[in-house]
């Protein structure tokens, strides 16, 4: 089948797509992303810091945050997806991988809420020039991840015991959410000095701004690796491949988007320039 218009629209984790697409000559770049794990508090405690003494009125939902912090090794510390109520969630999509993401449901009443934080990384970082060196970035840590009980089991650690670079040994009042389970391990061992001193000075800084953040107890779950997408699929001023006519690289998996609601824009931005261009033959 064949089309003369094209919209790509394939989220950021289609490895296989990325690498049917670059084997098929279709220009493809990298592109800075973050990694970073899954935090976790009780969702009384985040209730508390952003409500007060209001914090368990009937009419008020669970409470959500969003927090920043520029480290001092210049890396972009960050909260993302912020579940609140909810739960941290396998995500592998490729065997022998662990990736975690969060998720809420409708009615936002679990026991914790969670957040993905985040430390920005960039090519200089990658392994090598090529297009999809990101993705193997990505797929660095997430097989140390897997390798650590060689299951699908998520590497866990208490904040105070991440800061010690001292492996856990039981829970304080916040239990895991993540399914199948997890496993206590240092995770100053899975990542880089850059990503874990960024990520313990973030949230010491982060627990300034919002109480009870930085507790000792606070639960890091490993590794979240797939907030963005780590390539950029070139594309002219009217959104089209540089390289493909009629392909239109869309949202987050091309690498022009950060979320649903920005992949939902670009999706739009994108319509219109297809319509424009057909319009002009009508």
């Amino acid at each position: 089948m064949y089309s003369d218009v094209v919209v790509l629209s394939i989220g950021h984790s289609a490895r296989d797509t990325f690498n049917i697409l670059f084997e098929k000559g279709v220009h493809i770049s990298q592109k800075p992303f973050s990694i970073g794990v899954r935090i976790e508090h009780l969702k009384e405690t985040i209730n508390k810091s952003q409500y007060g003494r209001f914090y368990n009125h009937p009419k008020l939902k669970a409470a959500d945050y969003k927090l920043s912090h520029r480290a001092k090794n210049g890396r972009a510390v960050y909260t993302f997806c912020m579940c609140p109520g909810g739960y941290v969630v396998a995500s592998a999509s490729e065997e022998n991988m662990v990736v975690t993401n969060g998720m809420s449901e409708f009615a936002r009443n679990n026991i914790n809420s969670n957040s993905a934080i985040l430390v920005s990384v960039s090519p200089e970082d990658f392994p090598s020039n090529h297009p999809l060196s990101g993705v193997e970035f990505q797929r660095i840590y997430e097989k140390k991840a897997f390798e650590i009980s060689n299951s699908y089991y998520a590497p866990v650690q208490l904040f105070g015991d991440f800061l010690k670079s001292k492996k856990s040994s039981k829970f304080g009042k916040i239990t895991p959410t993540y399914r199948p389970g997890t496993i206590f391990y240092d995770l100053n061992k899975i990542f880089p000095d850059y990503i874990s001193s960024a990520l313990k000075e973030g949230i010491l800084a982060m627990g300034k701004k919002l109480k009870g953040f930085s507790d000792y107890n606070s639960l890091l779950t490993g590794v979240e690796t797939r907030s963005s997408s780590p390539i950029r699929i070139e594309r002219n001023e009217n959104y089209e491949s540089i390289n493909v006519e009629g392909l239109y690289p869309t949202g987050e998996g091309a690498g022009y988007a950060g979320g649903i609601t920005s992949s939902a824009v670009d999706g739009i931005r994108v319509a219109e320039k297809i319509i424009s261009k057909y319009k002009k033959g009508w």
